[in-house]
C-alpha cells in the first residue's frame, strides 16, 4: 500500500461528471491518482484484471447503466481482494430505504450529489480527506461509514 497518494476510481457514464471529479481531485492537497470508467462493465473488467491497481476508493454513480449499483457493490464485495476498498455511491436523490440498501450491500459512503460545483468540491474533499486519514493511519475501513 502506497501512502504517498490515493488511488481513486470514478465510474459514471456522464463525461461532464468525470471531468468535474478529476478537476476537483487535481485541486486537493492530497495526491490522487484517478482513473475513470464510463460503465460498471468496464470498471469490473479493470478490477478483475490481475495487473489492476486496487483503488482505495471507488466513486460510482447510483444509476450506472447495465446493472444497478447495488448489483455492482455485491459483485465487488464477493471478491476478498476488494475488502479494503471504500465504495462511495452518489446520486442526485434516492429514497431513504435505497440508501440503507447501499450500506447493507457493502457500500461505505452515500453522497447526495450537489448541483453546484463548489458544493460538490466541498463534499468530495470531505470524503477524500477522511479516506486519506484512514489510508495513512491503518484504521479499520470496515467501520468507515459516512453520509453527506
Amino acid at each position: 500500500m502506497n501512502k504517498e497518494f490515493l488511488n481513486v476510481i470514478v465510474a459514471d457514464d456522464n463525461e461532464n461528471t468525470l471531468i468535474f471529479f478529476k478537476n476537483i481531485f487535481k485541486e486537493l492537497k492530497i495526491s490522487i491518482k484517478v482513473q475513470c470508467f464510463n460503465s460498471g462493465i468496464s470498471l469490473m473488467k479493470y478490477l478483475n484484471n490481475e495487473e489492476a491497481v486496487i483503488p482505495e476508493i471507488v466513486f460510482m454513480r447510483y444509476e450506472i447503466p447495465e446493472k444497478n449499483s447495488l448489483e455492482w457493490i455485491e459483485e465487488i464485495r464477493d471478491n476478498q481482494k476488494f475488502n479494503n476498498m471504500v465504495i462511495a455511491i452518489y446520486s442526485e436523490s434516492i429514497p431513504e430505504n435505497e440508501m440503507e440498501d447501499i450500506f447493507v450491500k457493502g457500500g461505505n459512503v452515500y453522497i447526495k450529489k450537489p448541483e453546484a460545483f463548489d458544493q460538490l468540491k466541498k463534499v468530495l474533499t470531505e470524503v477524500i480527506t477522511i479516506n486519506w486519514q484512514y489510508h495513512t493511519s491503518g484504521l479499520n475501513k470496515e467501520n468507515f461509514i459516512l453520509k453527506v
